[in-house]
């Protein structure tokens, strides 16, 4: 029904994909961020000394799955 209602509107079908494809890549970019959250928290529990480790460790990846997110991002909009 909405798909109707929006190909009614004038949107096409490319327009429809894109931004499904932008949700997708937004959905996987904040679920991957916090599994990695979750982990570094817990393994800090564990461990308390090596928590600052593990808190670095947390920002890098979290850094590199944003990078990723992006990049999918651009490319899912660019495309025709």
């Amino acid at each position: 029904m909405l798909l109707t209602t929006l190909l009614q509107a004038g949107v096409s079908f490319a327009a429809v994909g894109k931004t499904i494809g932008a949700a997708g890549v937004a959905f996987a970019a904040a679920l991957g961020i916090g599994k990695i959250g979750k982990a570094a928290l817990e393994a800090g529990a564990r461990q308390p000394e090596q928590a600052g480790h593990y808190r670095m460790t947390a920002i890098i990846t979290g850094a590199l799955v944003e990078g990723a997110c992006l990049f999918a991002l651009v490319i899912c909009l660019l495309t025709k």
